[in-house]
């Protein structure tokens, strides 16, 4: 190993690295490190792809035995790479996403294998298809240019035979990091699979805020009159039933909001009312439709939005609603670009752990995306071609490989000070 190897490493993944590391034990950091980092520069899931990525210190049959048998725990490396996140990114609000994705798998065995319904209805897919379907959380954060970019934080296996439902998984995911937000105003994005009574009260309870999409013909009521002093028996708990020729009647405005990666013009209704599935809580519904690109001045059929926090505008429940939809590139990306679909292992446990840290090592490369570093816009420089370099996590990956690939890892890892750092090459080789 020469030199090259020092050179345009960015000193934040080395410090985030060194983070992370304190989620293991002592034992376990060297060969955690050379796997996350393997899996970080990979296209592919296997594990045996992350190990010929490096030049490995161990056997290859020592790191299989430590995804299946080491004395650690994912769901602490989950936790702390949250901890990263929040530690990283400034954020007047988090905004979690909660959604679920589904990897093909063509053996029964498959740990989690079970028929799925296809509704996404891509043409290319059977309407049932065998697979393995995952709840996932995700925080989402802004880079420099304003894009949205989501950061996977935890995955769920649904399990092929139980009575565990995904509503019930999503609450898991919760409960799982509720105590990390403290004191941070959170609002919770989920499309209309979620938007449930049992999940919407369970964060109302935790102190998080929902925003989300529901059924057009969601029963809403208005606010009841005040009862009067005259009139006996308890108040009425809801007003008149909010019918969708009252909801046409609403006052409508347009409005140009910066919105799925492009400013779009929206025609807006909204009012304040009491939703029946909610037991009668109040909240703010608004319609949003959306202006037909094809054919301007025409509205497509209207979506109909709730949000938990009454104090919100119209447009910034638009807004929030509309980082949800960051997810699904990255789900897109963790499937066919950082190989979550290739991940087999023969046990939850042992799928759970690698799935995990290719998650953690997609997460880091996203976050330097989010940087605005010289170190990182160097990593960027690898096609000459381009005249516009993206600074995106597809990018950075390219220029780690060109500078990591069958590098010694293990030997970045100072035992000592328990720190990730390059070794000082020059006092090295000067002491050669």
């Amino acid at each position: 190993m020469n030199a090259k190897g020092q050179a345009g490493i960015p000193s934040e993944l080395c410090n985030w690295i060194t983070f992370l590391a304190k989620a293991l034990p002592p034992r376990s950091t060297g060969t955690f490190i050379e796997l996350l980092i393997g899996a970080m520069l990979t296209p592919t899931g296997f594990v045996t792809d992350a190990y010929l990525m490096l030049t490995m210190r161990n056997h290859w049959t020592s790191y299989y035995k430590w995804l299946q048998q080491g004395k650690w725990s994912w769901l602490a490396l989950a936790r702390q790479f949250m901890r990263l996140v929040l530690a990283s990114v400034t954020h007047d609000v988090v905004h979690l996403a909660i959604d679920d994705t589904v990897t093909l798998r063509a053996s029964k065995k498959a740990p989690g294998s079970q028929i799925h319904h296809q509704h996404s209805n891509k043409v290319n897919l059977p309407t049932f298809m065998q697979g393995q379907c995952w709840v996932n959380l995700a925080i989402i954060t802004l880079r420099a240019s304003k894009e949205p970019v989501a950061l996977p934080l935890l995955s769920r296996l649904m399990p092929a035979s139980s009575n565990t439902g995904k509503l019930v998984a999503a609450n898991t995911l919760i409960r799982a990091v509720q105590s990390l937000f403290r004191g941070l105003r959170v609002r919770v994005l989920m499309d209309s699979w979620y938007m449930r009574q049992y999940v919407i009260s369970t964060m109302l309870n935790r102190g998080f805020h929902v925003i989300g999409q529901v059924r057009r013909d969601t029963r809403l009521y208005d606010l009841p009159a005040p009862r009067l002093e005259s009139q006996r028996g308890q108040s009425r708990k809801y007003g008149e039933k909010l019918t969708p020729e009252q909801a046409e009647q609403l006052h409508r405005w347009v409005a140009t909001l910066p919105i799925y990666g492009k400013k779009q013009r929206v025609r807006l209704r909204s009012t304040l009312a009491k939703a029946r599935f909610l037991n009668g809580r109040l909240v703010r519904v608004v319609w949003c439709e959306f202006e037909n690109d094809n054919f301007p001045g025409q509205w497509k059929t209207a979506s109909l939005l709730l949000s938990t926090d009454t104090t919100l505008t119209a447009e910034q429940i638009v807004e929030s609603y509309s980082l949800r939809w960051s997810i699904e590139p990255m789900f897109n990306q963790l499937k066919q670009a950082w190989g979550m679909k290739e991940a087999w292992q023969q046990t939850r446990q042992t799928l759970h752990r690698w799935i995990h840290i290719i998650m953690a090592g997609y997460g880091l490369v996203q976050l330097l995306s989010c940087l605005n570093s010289q170190a990182v816009a160097a990593l960027c420089q690898h096609s000459p071609w381009r005249k516009h370099q993206p600074q995106t996590a597809g990018q950075i990956r390219t220029g780690l490989v060109n500078i990591l690939r069958h590098v010694a890892i293990r030997s970045w890892w100072n035992a000592k000070y328990k720190k990730f750092m390059p070794p000082d090459w020059n006092k090295n080789w000067n002491s050669g």
